[in-house]
């Protein structure tokens, strides 16, 4: 499935369609939401890819493959720990667009993680004979939810991919970011996801006996391109994509740690003096508007899948 929400003219015409409309209805999006739910459910129960492959797409669909992957392996009976997931509380932020594809997020409470904090969710189809997928997930406080910009009907605006009133332009946010994480710089604010992260990688990267090397891409084309929504305050809120690995490296005469069982089950030859792990990671950050206050990207949320690994 493939998300060209953001492009450099701000929309895709596709059969001719140039009306400017809801993305859906908010009693379309809420049986999305339904939809989704129940799929996952049955997927994680049953360790069964098949069960909500049409319902996921882009990151979350290479995060949730692995995952039923593993799962699957170590327990092919199915998962013993299923416990459903449940939304509640959901709010929908439905831009109004042209042409397909089309996309919106769902703000919802859940009945996992930390109390209090917000599952956003965005729903993305390609075409009227497409049913609603989820591409992004994300976890956030819900003090940091921001406001959107939404019109007297309350329908949400979407940002293109060279909006050029923000710090960063959306398109460029996941290669600006990869950038960071190897160099540093100043266009991120500090945080769990950047300033700390970079901090906890140096910090590893070489301990007694095992070194870490640290490999991050950018993901922005196809079903990996970014969505974003304007805020009250001009900036945007925007959902990206990033790829990386991570390879552990055993001195002589030591051993890799023993990897997990889900790690084992995802892991293609011998594990002997390395390990090179692969994940995919689903961000979600604050764009300022340019001119406002603090001009730096602010990296709100990270969710990240491993998706494979290789011994040598």
């Amino acid at each position: 499935m493939t998300v060209l929400s953001l492009t450099a003219s701000g929309c895709v015409v596709v059969h001719g369609e140039r009306e400017v409309v809801p993305a859906a209805t908010r009693s379309e999006a809420a049986r999305a939401l339904e939809d989704f739910t129940t799929a996952y459910n049955k997927a994680d129960k049953e360790y069964d890819r098949s069960l909500d492959a049409d319902r996921v797409a882009g990151p979350l669909a290479d995060i949730d493959a692995a995952k039923l992957k593993a799962g699957h392996k170590n327990n092919p009976g199915g998962n013993p720990s299923h416990s459903p997931l449940t939304f509640a509380d959901a709010k929908f932020v439905i831009p109004e667009k042209a042409a397909w594809p089309r996309w919106f997020v769902a703000d919802t409470a859940a009945n996992k993680g930390v109390k209090g904090s917000r599952w956003l969710l965005v729903f993305t189809r390609t075409s009227a004979d497409d049913v609603w997928a989820v591409s992004y997930l994300t976890v956030l406080a819900a003090t940091d939810v921001p406001k959107f910009e939404t019109d007297e009907d309350g329908w949400a605006q979407p940002v293109t991919a060279d909006d050029a009133a923000v710090t960063v332009e959306p398109g460029k946010l996941s290669q600006a970011y990869t950038a960071y994480l190897r160099s540093g710089g100043d266009e991120f604010g500090p945080g769990t996801h950047t300033s700390q992260w970079r901090a906890q990688r140096k910090k590893f990267a070489s301990k007694p006996g095992l070194a870490r090397q640290y490999i991050d891409e950018p993901m922005s084309s196809g079903e990996y391109a970014p969505v974003g929504l304007r805020t009250a305050d001009g900036g945007a809120l925007v959902f990206f994509t990033t790829h990386r690995y991570e390879k552990q490296t055993a001195a002589a005469g030591t051993e890799i740690p023993a990897p997990t069982a889900d790690v084992r089950a995802l892991t293609t030859g011998e594990i002997k003096q390395s390990l090179t792990l692969e994940f995919v990671s689903n961000q979600v950050a604050l764009d300022p508007a340019k001119g406002s206050g603090d001009p730096r990207v602010s990296v709100l949320g990270r969710i990240e899948g491993l998706t494979g690994a290789k011994g040598e």
